[in-house]
């Protein structure tokens, strides 16, 4: 699992796509359900969503331990990398959107391009660190099971070919798997916004077509040294695809089905019957209740190829959140999820950092004797870190843009002085 922010405020602005985290939320106009972006606040729902997603994929890369079973991948058949792509597709789609809109087609390309280039470099900064931090273990502790559980061995036998591979987003250790998918989906953004901007409903047709297409041929590219890639770009794209429909008026036309009662009700069965599925997996027992026809259906649920159960276990959830959760809700500006909001208004530096500690949780886990406060105190401390992290990228971009014109000016005069750093 995952791709990995540019923030509109009252219009894209320059600054707007050279954030390190992807596009920031748009905003939406709060009596809205679903409404469409409009200048204004902030929208903190996006944020929120985001930064929970990044803290449950670093508790699911964790071996199993009580944290992990707090996670929506244990009471359904979705996880926290449907939220993810969606949420980059529709935030991706707004504010180069706007650029696409404002500037035309050439210019708003040339952002994108530059945004994938910067992702590209924070992958192979990521790998390179991970890869340094799993040697490093593995040879410490004398303990070459490490090499091989987080799909490194290869690289070690012939680090020379695993190298080009890597760059070609073929090789990735495990955990890594999110910043290529959404390079990938990232690079047909151009083609995406130009199509969706004349025929939505036409685009969103097509990126079905395509999600059936992959589904009855078994389209995916090819992994190193063998298999495909774990998250396959041509079925992913649908979420991220509707993700940008929403982003330019979807959202807007579905609010009244939104709001309908039948919906709701539908979406919640749903629900609960996904998580009475997902119960039978932990008490075998209750498996005797789930008809066998229905079984031989629904089996095996891919997450690979995005199954049709796990699309639709995303849309009922989004479906129930904006439903409970208004725009303008009080507790988005709490304290006590201001941690979780910071972390989603800067989510590449975070998903980064949460792939390291993964690893090093998992080592703690796996070296250190210890029941269930061992864990959890693991788990919690991962999750302490990437918000503080999250608070000191926030404060130092609020200084920067604090010094203005004065901090370059600053610099400028440091350089003609022959004392520019």
């Amino acid at each position: 699992m995952t791709s990995v922010t540019d923030q509109p405020a009252g219009g894209l602005t320059d600054n707007a796509v050279k954030d390190s985290a992807p596009p920031a939320p748009p905003v939406m106009k709060a009596p809205n359900l679903a409404g469409g972006p409009v200048p204004g606040q902030r929208e903190l729902r996006l944020d929120l969503f985001r930064g929970l997603a990044l803290w449950l994929i670093f508790v699911d890369h964790l071996p199993p331990n009580l944290f992990t079973w707090l996670t929506i991948r244990n009471y359904g058949f979705s996880d926290a990398t449907e939220i993810f792509i969606f949420i980059s597709g529709y935030t991706a789609a707004f504010v180069y959107g706007r650029a696409m809109a404002d500037r035309g087609f050439v210019v708003a390309s040339a952002r994108i391009l530059k945004r994938v280039w910067q992702i590209y470099v924070a992958h192979v900064f990521l790998f390179t660190i991970f890869l340094a931090e799993i040697s490093y273990v593995a040879t410490s502790f004398e303990n070459p099971l490490y090499t091989e559980e987080m799909g490194i061995l290869d690289f070690l036998k012939h680090p020379d070919v695993t190298i080009v591979q890597a760059l070609l987003l073929k090789f990735r250790p495990v955990n890594m798997d999110v910043l290529p998918l959404y390079i990938v989906l990232m690079l047909f953004l151009p083609l995406i916004l130009w199509l969706m901007q004349r025929k939505p409903d036409l685009t969103l047709a097509l990126s079905v077509v395509i999600y059936a297409i992959t589904w009855e041929y078994g389209f995916n590219l090819p992994a190193y040294p063998n298999g495909v890639w774990f998250f396959n770009p041509f079925a992913w794209q649908l979420l991220f695809v509707f993700g940008a429909w929403c982003a330019l008026g979807g959202a807007r036309r579905m609010a009244p089905l939104l709001s309908s009662r039948i919906l709701l009700g539908v979406c919640v069965a749903y629900l609960l019957a996904a998580f009475f599925v997902t119960l039978t997996w932990h008490l075998p027992r209750l498996g005797h209740f789930v008809p066998r026809v229905i079984e031989q259906w629904m089996y095996p649920i891919n997450k690979t190829d995005l199954d049709v159960l796990r699309f639709m276990h995303f849309l009922a959830l989004a479906a129930v959140a904006v439903r409970f959760l208004p725009s303008d809700w009080p507790g988005l500006r709490s304290r006590w999820l201001k941690p979780a909001i910071l972390c989603g208004q800067h989510s590449l530096e975070i998903f980064c950092l949460g792939v390291f500690l993964a690893f090093a949780g998992h080592f703690v886990l796996a070296e250190v004797s210890g029941g269930a406060l061992i864990h959890f105190v693991v788990s919690l401390s991962g999750i302490v870190i990437m918000s503080a992290a999250a608070a000191v990228f926030s404060w130092y971009k609020h200084v920067a843009a604090k010094g203005g014109k004065d901090a370059k000016s600053a610099e400028a005069n440091a350089d003609l002085a022959g004392g520019g750093s």
